[in-house]
């Protein structure tokens, strides 16, 4: 088989201060990608004149470039939206400007894709650094605290159920194919651009994770988002914090799922889109759960020993959740 082409869409926001290693890192890539996709928001540095100038240093041999600058600002999502829909090869890779990305590592995952033509998606882990690029002792999936069976229930082809709990794919480490484009664009306002990607991937087609990290995912004061495992205060805190907007928005959104999902017909299973109904029935009862403390222990606890939270949300984690949190 062919080995396929490669752009990658890289979304840039003032951050001439990480370009320079991330585009060097990229370009160094064997092979390096077909192309680079750059989509600018609004920067007032210099972040483009340095992708440039990295690009000249190779000469011949860098990938072609195209810059789309936007004015005003789009936001995250917009923007990587922009950059994938200017994408021209057979696989896209989603790029932030801040990471480095390690020696093999499009290899690794391009040679995945060519030995699996069903494969839509595919992301890894990642390691932990901060923002001179220094070891933080852990990875993305430990501060995620991912468990090996979500790992392994992935790479057994139960993503979309392993997702329905939550997500555990960060843009910065996946490669998708372009074709899952003509199912999820656009990119709906609820979600953030990675999240989404995965879950039309999981959900039409087959998606995948290589365990080991394959960039470095710096951690600064600048992120947009990040990634840090909670403390055990921190999670008490959440647990009985104001219940306020959050459980509508998640029921907004997957809302906006299950309404793609049925909109896209015979690609998406008949098992996966009942799966999404019953994750939207969850999320109203959710929602939907009295303010009193008292008045909710009842239906919490029945909904929990009928293994919903557990098949939905983090399990007692989210229980918890529901029996302490005010209002």
């Amino acid at each position: 088989m062919s080995v396929p082409t490669v752009s990658v869409a890289l979304c840039t926001r003032n951050g001439a201060r990480y370009l320079a290693a991330q585009v060097e890192s990229v370009c160094a890539q064997v092979p390096p990608p077909d192309e680079i996709v750059v989509s600018d928001d609004e920067s007032r540095d210099d972040s483009i004149a340095i992708v440039r100038a990295a690009l000249a240093r190779h000469g011949a041999a860098a990938p072609t470039l195209t810059v789309l600058e936007n004015r005003p600002a789009l936001g995250v999502t917009r923007n990587f939206e922009q950059a994938v829909r200017a994408c021209r090869s057979e696989l896209v890779a989603l790029c932030d400007q801040d990471d480095v990305w390690h020696a093999g590592r499009l290899a690794r995952m391009v040679d995945a894709f060519r030995a699996r033509p069903e494969l839509l998606l595919l992301h890894s882990d990642a390691r932990l650094v901060d923002g001179d690029l220094a070891p933080m002792g852990s990875t993305l999936f430990e501060a995620l605290e991912v468990k090996p069976s979500e790992l392994a229930g992935i790479a057994a082809g139960q993503a979309f159920s392993i997702l329905q709990r939550r997500n555990l794919v960060t843009g910065a480490t996946t490669v998708f194919r372009r074709d899952l484009l003509a199912a999820a664009l656009p990119f709906p306002s609820e979600w953030v651009h990675d999240e989404w990607l995965a879950a039309i991937a999981a959900a039409t087609g087959r998606m995948d994770v290589l365990p080991e990290p394959l960039i470095d995912y710096r951690q600064h004061a600048s992120n947009q988002i990040g990634a840090r495992r909670p403390t055990l205060g921190e999670k008490l805190a959440k647990a009985i914090a104001p219940r306020g907007t959050k459980h509508g928005e998640r029921l907004r959104r997957a809302e906006v799922l299950l309404d793609r999902l049925a909109s896209l017909g015979p690609q998406v299973p008949p098992a996966c889109l009942q799966a999404q109904r019953d994750k939207v029935a969850h999320q109203r009862f959710r929602t939907e759960l009295p303010s009193s403390r008292l008045i909710r222990w009842v239906p919490v606890l029945l909904a929990a020993a009928r293994g919903r939270y557990e098949r939905f949300d983090r399990g007692w984690q989210s229980v918890a959740q529901d029996l302490l949190e005010s209002g």
